[in-house]
């Protein structure tokens, strides 16, 4: 058993802190929480003294790209580097990323069920993570690779990331079912094309038809599984949400229609806008997604406010891997900034962002019998959401009860001022 005292508890539950807290851990879970006069630790128990520092949930990315590295269409067709270089990059990028604080991803297409695996077994470190392998579209969605000239991808494909481009009501329905084999826990689909798609297909362009969307929701659900659907904005974004889907991923024009967001909140599906893959979009992209990502962002930071307002639960997620990795806890500076608070921060990354994935009983907040997932963080994340992107200050993390990362040894340092994406 672990007893981790004197740090300041913020729980992911929205509740006040609570300072000079006391948590329990043993067999993985934990056991006790309180007031430290009000946990009474077992004999032979480890304590570990955490005053100074803030005590949060793991840290929750509902939206990440852990295997994509570029932008690039030799990236995308696997042309760029032998693929062991690329399993071994991934598996570097798994490991940072447990040590920023961030123990859960929602890796949202590319992906393969043998990186969850390896992380399962010990074989490598990394955060618990719910698969959806690859992204379902149509012929010219985004799912589909092929390239400028029109030509489609020259090498086979790899078995474990099974091809996404589906038409009609049976093939939408069949790659739900590949994905499943495959290890998808979630599936990830597109109703709209995006920023940083093809001139001709952008962000308010639809993709599938509502029957199509109605078979692909309701085949996932069969099979147990959520579904996460790119939509950015115009009819495939309603599309999406009268087919019923889980998460709406980006939601940027949510605006300009003001029905949907009271459809979001009477469904429950959750938004989840990923704000900082479209700063990378507005300044380092090609010149017509530049002028995509600047023409959307009034329209994204108003449909958060109205989301808000109207009960829709808003999640974290950074929609990180092409442009960078390891920026996960960048989206949550950008949320506050865009109008939530520090404290709905926090919850869209730990509490709020654990009932989008569907492991609320599991994970997200620090409650009895939950998972032992936790960072203990060098200062207080309500008066300066930013320290949480400074991993010097990411003091301890445990994942599964485990200690994964321990800095207490090594002395705070002013956090480099973060470049904008």
């Amino acid at each position: 058993m672990q007893l981790l005292i004197g740090g300041t508890l913020i729980d992911g539950t929205g509740a006040p802190p609570v300072r000079d807290a006391a948590v329990l851990i043993h067999d993985r879970r934990i056991e006790a929480v309180g007031p430290r006069p009000a946990v009474t630790p077992p004999p032979n128990t480890e304590i570990i003294d955490i005053s100074g520092l803030t005590l949060l949930p793991g840290l929750i990315d509902c939206h990440d790209h852990l295997a994509h590295h570029n932008y690039g269409l030799a990236h995308r067709w696997g042309l760029d580097e032998p693929q062991s270089t690329r399993h071994l990059r991934t598996a570097k990028v798994m490991q940072q990323t447990l040590a920023t604080g961030y123990t859960t991803v929602r890796d949202a297409a590319g992906l393969d069920a043998g990186i969850k695996q390896a992380v399962e077994e010990g074989l490598i470190q990394g955060p618990r993570v719910q698969l959806s392998v690859n992204i379902i579209s149509p012929i010219g969605g985004i799912g589909d690779r092929i390239s400028p000239s029109g030509h489609t991808c020259c090498v086979p494909g790899d078995p474990s990331l099974p091809e996404g481009v589906a038409n009609g009501i049976e093939g939408v329905r069949m790659a739900v079912r590949t994905m499943v084999r495959a290890g998808a826990d979630v599936i990830k689909c597109a109703t709209t094309g995006g920023a940083s798609s093809r001139a001709g297909h952008g962000p308010k362009d639809p993709a599938f038809t509502l029957d199509e969307m109605r078979a692909l929701v309701d085949e996932a659900h069969l099979l147990g599984r959520r579904v996460m659907c790119h939509a950015l904005g115009g009819p495939g974004l309603r599309m999406a949400i009268e087919a019923g889907v889980n998460s709406i991923e980006h939601g940027c024009y949510l605006d300009e229609d003001p029905e949907l967001i009271a459809m979001m909140a009477e469904k429950g599906i959750f938004f989840v806008p990923t704000f900082t893959v479209y700063v990378f979009h507005r300044e380092v992209s090609p010149p017509h997604v530049r002028a995509r990502g600047r023409d959307l962002q009034p329209h994204h930071i108003e449909s958060l406010q109205r989301a808000l307002e109207a009960g829709v639960k808003v999640v974290a997620g950074t929609d990180a891997g092409g442009h960078m990795h390891n920026i996960n806890a960048r989206e949550l500076q950008y949320l506050v900034e865009a109008g939530m608070s520090p404290m709905q921060a926090l919850q869209a990354a730990t509490g709020w962002a654990a009932a989008c994935l569907g492991w609320e009983s599991e994970i997200g907040t620090i409650q009895p019998g939950k998972l032992a997932d936790l960072v203990a963080v060098a200062g207080d994340p309500l008066q300066d959401i930013t320290l949480l992107q400074d991993r010097q200050r990411i003091k301890l993390v445990f994942k599964d009860g485990q200690l994964c990362v321990d800095r207490r040894g090594e002395q705070p340092v002013p956090a480099e001022p973060s470049a904008a994406v």
